[in-house]
């Protein structure tokens, strides 16, 4: 069965944060659990977004939902382990796009996962995708691309 593999540019992280794994966020395996990567796999997201002043839902009903998530683990983590959370945008198009991730641990410079996030710009009220708004694509203008129209 084929791995899956994520490699991402390096001139498309814009973005980094440190959170500490906590003891609850370790598993009956002594390590990191995957729920708790999720979870601070988010809470990168959400400080990305709040810092570039990108609400997740707007006044209008307008934000963001996530589509997908994919996760490669490279190493274990531990309880009170200091994580780099370094975060970037990729493969936009006119509804959304990736948001990657690469989860380092600093003390010893060690790969500890990587992460893609795929998202669309969705309508609340109406239920429905919408195109990216201006404002955003404002942001990113000098990302790659997959299509605009």
């Amino acid at each position: 069965m084929a791995r899956l593999k994520l490699e991402f540019p390096e001139d498309q992280f814009y973005y980094s944060t440190h959170l500490t794994v906590r003891v609850t966020d370790i598993n009956g395996a002594n390590h990191l659990g995957n729920d708790s990567m999720i979870s601070m796999i988010s809470e990168a997201r959400a400080r990305f977004l709040y810092d570039f002043r990108i609400e997740e839902t707007q006044e209008d009903s307008v934000g963001i939902i996530v589509t997908d998530l994919a996760t490669t683990y490279r190493t274990e983590a531990h309880a009170r382990d200091q994580l780099l959370f370094e975060v970037g945008i990729m493969d936009l198009n006119r509804y959304g796009g990736d948001i990657m991730f690469r989860i380092t641990r600093p003390r010893d410079n060690a790969l500890v996962a990587m992460a893609k996030s795929g998202f669309v710009f969705f309508n609340y009220k109406q239920t429905k995708v919408v195109p990216m708004p201006e404002a955003f694509y404002r942001k990113f203008e000098r990302v790659n691309w997959v299509d605009r129209d």
